[in-house]
């Protein structure tokens, strides 16, 4: 079977450097907020280009702490809207509500699948006060235009940036360094993943970054004095650790993604399949590889019984969940046609060549 995702693969090559870390970790006895979740603040700004990066405990936090940093620091206020991908996952959206904004839901690209900057003129209202730009899949979204949307309508610009661990823009700035501020995920799935939850934020705001930090520790800067109304939402120490090992190798990681899905791009010939668009850039780092077809679930079937794993990201839009019920009278046609026909092919940075060959065929077959 050629699995979808082989976590054990991809962290099995980083054990010696995990086990030496663990070992220091246990001898240095510091367990919350000590040298290594400082060291990988350090890191993981330099690397995105940004002068602040806070550690939080999962990308969700990350967003929901950046949303609420800036409602202490007076730049949004609830009930304020927020201008929001539809076909995004569905946390993207749970954590605009979870900061007592409001999210107003834009159609995408039926190309790219990020969010349509011409659909983002039409749905900004009085209300309007942020953008939340989701680097859907690993492609950044259209930055450029969604900034001077943004410049034009005095707008805050945010980075869902779960996906998009080192996208790089054509001037060579990366995901996390596009907008006002950026929220990360490390959850272990990601190009850059934890053995367990972690998430961040970077800006170049210094007076966000402090407040996130205020936030992420029960709003105290310090200990016993509580200044805002905060959370228990810190980056793990040792998942810091384990994410100083592996930050060095993200590059490299995603360049293996991004020859995977050329081969993808170039082989796969098949008219019942509709591939990505890409422009070979380094603006994607393919978190994932997303296909369309119409008969997605037998196209899936087939593919199982050839041994190839594959899933589907997503098979509910957000505005269709039962916990979103009050939106299901919208409509969203092209986000209900991505979301009925997507299906995700195996890609990483351990799926062998001879693996791709094998799934190629067997599509060219189908």
């Amino acid at each position: 079977m050629i699995s979808f995702l082989d976590l054990k693969k991809i962290n099995a090559v980083h054990a010696p450097d995990f086990q030496q870390k663990m070992t220091a970790f246990l001898e240095r006895g510091w367990y919350i907020l000590g040298d290594e979740v400082g060291a990988f603040e350090k890191a993981f700004s330099l690397f995105c280009g940004t002068k602040y990066c806070v550690g939080v405990g999962n990308g969700f936090d990350a967003l929901v702490l950046l949303f609420k940093g800036y409602i202490a620091l007076g730049k949004l206020q609830k009930g304020d809207e927020v201008l929001v991908p539809a076909n995004t996952y569905i946390a993207s959206i749970l954590a605009i509500l979870e900061a007592d904004l409001v999210p107003v839901l834009v159609e995408p690209k039926i190309d790219t699948y990020n969010i349509n900057p011409d659909l983002i003129i039409e749905k900004i209202t009085s209300k309007t006060k942020a953008i939340l730009a989701v680097h859907l899949y690993g492609q950044l979204a259209e930055m450029d235009k969604i900034n001077s949307i943004a410049t034009a309508h005095q707008l805050l610009v945010v980075e869902d940036a779960a996906q998009g661990h080192g996208a790089i823009i054509e001037n060579q700035k990366r995901a996390g360094n596009l907008s006002h501020a950026a929220a990360f995920s490390f959850y272990p799935g990601k190009n850059l993943g934890a053995l367990g939850d972690g998430g961040a934020i970077t800006t170049n705001d210094a007076d966000l970054a402090e407040t996130v930090a205020i936030l992420r520790n029960y709003g105290s800067k310090v200990k016993y004095q509580n200044d805002l109304i905060g959370v228990n939402s810190r980056l793990d120490e040792l998942q810091a650790a384990f994410l100083n090992v592996k930050l060095p190798h993200l590059d490299d990681d995603n360049q293996k993604r991004r020859g995977i899905a050329q081969r993808y791009l170039l082989e796969i010939q098949n008219d019942k399949i509709i591939l990505p668009f890409w422009d070979y850039s380094a603006n994607h780092v393919f978190h994932l590889f997303v296909i369309r077809t119409k008969n997605r679930l037998e196209l899936q079937q087939y593919l199982l019984d050839n041994h190839i794993e594959t899933m589907i990201h997503y098979p509910i839009p957000p505005y269709r969940q039962k916990a979103l019920k009050e939106w299901h009278s919208n409509s969203f046609p092209i986000t209900d046609l991505i979301h009925q026909e997507v299906l995700s092919l195996p890609i990483s940075s351990v799926l062998t060549m001879d693996e791709v060959e094998i799934i190629i065929s067997t599509i060219n077959k189908y």
